[in-house]
């Protein structure tokens, strides 16, 4: 399995027009994508500007197909003017416990 975590920094005050937007995306991913088998988002304790995103895939050719999808490319105009910087990990999943 292949895996990315996503650290996005956010414009002040844009966390929630962000979550209304990731989560679409998110839900639609993990419904109509049989190759995404997680996409979480995690709201960081300590700042409200950091958000988290953790998704699973089957492998990476299953990350570049969603990066395809409808979904994926309505949540882009929608996001990308909220997002102040994102930094990313690409890792393989030694365990998935669901």
């Amino acid at each position: 399995m292949y895996s990315i975590i996503l650290k996005t920094r956010l414009k002040p005050g844009s966390r929630e027009a962000f979550l209304a937007a990731m989560r679409d995306n998110a839900a639609a991913s993990v419904r109509d994508e049989p190759g995404c088998l997680a996409f979480d988002l995690l709201c960081d304790h300590g700042d409200p500007d950091l958000v988290w995103l953790y998704e699973v895939y089957v492998d990476e050719a299953a990350l570049d197909a969603h990066m395809q999808t409808a979904h994926f490319l309505a949540s882009r105009p929608l996001v990308e003017p909220l997002i102040l910087q994102q930094d990313v990990i690409e890792a393989s999943v030694a365990a998935f416990n669901r």
